[in-house]
């Protein structure tokens, strides 16, 4: 807990000069402004590098190292810290994942997905908290331009959690209609009511199915959006009410800690859980 108060300590300090430079006219939701590092475009498709892919990026890099040195490096029969920390994630995404959600035919191929899931959106969540050198500012060392170092939550830009959440509505209406044949999985959407009904029922049925793609990215999105603005609005007000504001610093390092140990962790373990329940319901609709 004590180097939870230093991150957090650390990170409201990256946080002060971004919000310094605006003093009386602080725009905490300039963070979520997505400027190209490099411009790639073709055509009307822009596929420019910016931070939030720099940060999928790096989340990608760090989860597979994570997986292997967790899983799969010098492995033992008595298990030491790092062996026994893969082992839980890894029961964790079996027992309260994969066999919760999946039945018992499809966990063997679904289960690397919905473990995966865990893992990337978790570290990415957690990126989100740390102090990296991403921000547009910077400041001066002996006439060296040096970029100001702030805090970024790729998954708090809903293009990204929308993503996330479109591999996991294609693969849950895919493998339902890969198991139970397209005529089938398409009338077991639709409940049995009686014959006037079904154009008015099959409607809604529809519509809640795409709702669930709404509802699943915006879920992560929100949560992740909400937790930064709050923090960056709290070390705001240091800047911009002065020693006034100087309530919103316990209050930012407050929410800082209730994000890192709390909200990224549920977040993520939501996330997979439901696109296994959403895969699971489709390879068995009756159940």
């Amino acid at each position: 807990m004590r180097r939870l108060y230093v991150l957090a300590g650390v990170a409201l300090v990256a946080l002060a000069a971004p919000a310094a430079a605006f003093a009386g006219d602080f725009h905490p939701e300039d963070e979520f402004n997505l400027p190209a590092y490099v411009s790639l475009k073709a055509g009307p498709i822009d596929m420019s590098i910016n931070k939030a892919v720099v940060y999928l990026l790096l989340a990608t890099v760090l989860t597979s190292a994570l997986g292997i040195g967790l899983m799969r490096l010098r492995l033992g029969v008595r298990p030491g810290t790092r062996q026994t920390v893969g082992e839980t994630i890894y029961e964790v995404a079996q027992v309260n994942i994969a066999e919760q959600g999946l039945p018992t035919k499809a966990i063997g191929v679904w289960f690397p997905y919905v473990a995966t899931l865990l893992l990337f959106i978790w570290v990415l969540n957690f990126l989100g908290f740390v102090p990296l050198p991403i921000s547009s500012d910077h400041f001066h060392i002996g006439g060296v331009k040096i970029p100001t170092f702030a805090i970024y939550a790729a998954t708090a830009q809903l293009s990204v959690t929308l993503t996330l959440s479109a591999l996991t509505f294609v693969f849950s209406h895919a493998e339902g209609v890969r198991y139970n044949g397209l005529p089938k999985y398409l009338k077991s959407l639709i409940p049995d009511v009686p014959k006037a009904m079904v154009p008015f029922i099959a409607a809604i049925e529809f519509i809640s199915i795409f709702m669930r793609l709404i509802s699943l990215s915006v879920r992560l999105f929100a949560n992740m959006l909400a937790g930064h603005m709050l923090i960056l609005v709290m070390i705001g007000l240091l800047f911009i009410k002065g020693w006034g504001g100087i309530l919103g610093v316990p209050l930012a390092e407050a929410f800082y800690i209730f994000e890192v140990v709390i909200v990224v962790t549920i977040q993520a373990f939501i996330f997979a859980a439901l696109s296994a329940i959403y895969i699971g319901s489709a390879i068995e609709p009756d159940h």
